[in-house]
C-alpha cells in the first residue's frame, strides 16, 4: 500500500533475544529492502517518519529478523513493536514490462468483457501459485476474487486506471 510517496514495507511484530533485534512481517516481495545498510522509515504516532538503518538482517519466508543501528537493547526495541515501516517510493527499482507493484494496482477499475464494470481492486492476496485481486463494487457490495492469470487478466493500463478481464464461468 502506498501512502504519500512511501510504500508499506512491513510491521514490527515481535522481538528476538536481548540485543534489540525485532521480527518484521514483510509486505514487499523484494527482500533486499531489509539488507544491511538500507534505511526504513518508521511511522511515529505523531505522523512523522523516523529513519532507521539496518545493521543486520536474517530472512525467513514472510518475516525478517532485523537489528537497527539506532537500537541497542531489548528495552529500546520493545517500544517499536506494532510500528509500521515504509520505503520511500523513489527507492523502489523500476518494474519490468507486465509486472507491477501492488500499490499501483489497488484502486484500478475492473471491467469484464461480458459483464462490464465489476468494481475496483480493493486489495491483493498472495497465494502459492498466483496473486489474486479482491474486487468490490460500492453499488452492489460484496467482493469477487479474480486470479492474476494471463487468460483471465487481459490488460492492465495504469495510465487510464483500468483493468480488463475475461472471467471464466462461475467467477
Amino acid at each position: 500500500m502506498e501512502i504519500g510517496g512511501v510504500l508499506h514495507a512491513g510491521r514490527i511484530v515481535g522481538l528476538f533475544g536481548v540485543s534489540g533485534d525485532v521480527k518484521i512481517t514483510k509486505r514487499v516481495a523484494d527482500g533486499s529492502h531489509f539488507d544491511p545498510g538500507r534505511r526504513l522509515m518508521l511511522l511515529e504516532d505523531s505522523g512523522w517518519y523516523t529513519p532507521y538503518t539496518i545493521r543486520s538482517s536474517n530472512h525467513h519466508k514472510h518475516t525478517v529478523r532485523v537489528r537497527f543501528e539506532e537500537i541497542c537493547d531489548r528495552k529500546g526495541a520493545e517500544k517499536l513493536v506494532g510500528a509500521d515501516l515504509f520505503i520511500p517510493r523513489e527507492k523502489l527499482p523500476a518494474t519490468e514490462a507486465g509486472t507491477y507493484y501492488w500499490c499501483d494496482l489497488i484502486g484500478l477499475s475492473v471491467y469484464d468483457v461480458k459483464e462490464g464494470h465489476l468494481g475496483r481492486v480493493r486489495a491483493m492476496i498472495e497465494t502459492g501459485s498466483n496473486d489474486v485481486f479482491v474486487v468490490g463494487s460500492d453499488e452492489e457490495g460484496g467482493e469477487r476474487l479474480i486470479p492474476h492469470i494471463e487468460h483471465v487478466v487481459l490488460d492492465i493500463d495504469l495510465e487510464t486506471g483500468r483493468m480488463r478481464v475475461d472471467l471464466p464461468e462461475g467467477l
